[in-house]
């Protein structure tokens, strides 16, 4: 984990009057690690590796608490799994509905056509969210 996060989520827990324990810096170092969209689950599988007595309900109130401070955001896609990522430049996703695989991707067309249509409907934009749901070509190969 690199020093910046640490001191995020200390600065956080110290503000909220929470404790600082080696579990809540051992999640946050495993999810930082972690490539892509990782759930809970997938999370708490690694962190016993160094904590075999960690629940998950530990794993997944740290999660919050790490939402919260800022250091993930949580993703809920169409399966009902929460997953989180680690926040970065706004983006957007293609999730595979079979697998499970989730693409990110940007497009400026994309972008640019939502403005538009915001502002034909004197809309003021705060946030979106854009998620294509298919089969990925891996997928797409079974059906064949």
């Amino acid at each position: 984990m690199s020093q910046l996060e640490r001191e995020a989520l200390v600065r956080y827990l110290e503000d909220h009057q929470l404790k600082r324990t080696r579990q809540r810096e051992a999640i946050l170092d495993v999810f930082l690690q972690s490539a892509g969209h990782v759930s809970s689950d997938e999370l708490h599988e690694r962190v016993r590796d160094r904590f075999p007595g960690i629940g998950s309900t530990t794993v997944y109130r740290t999660m919050k608490i790490l939402c919260d401070a800022g250091l993930a955001v949580e993703r809920n896609f169409e399966d009902g799994v929460t997953r989180y990522e680690i926040p970065h430049e706004h983006h957007d996703h293609l999730v595979c509905v079979r697998c499970g695989r989730i693409v990110e991707f940007e497009c400026t067309m994309i972008e640019a056509a939502q403005e538009r249509i915001a502002t034909d409907y004197q809309f003021r934009l705060l946030r979106h969210r854009h998620e294509l749901y298919g089969h990925c070509a891996d997928c797409q190969k079974i059906d064949s």
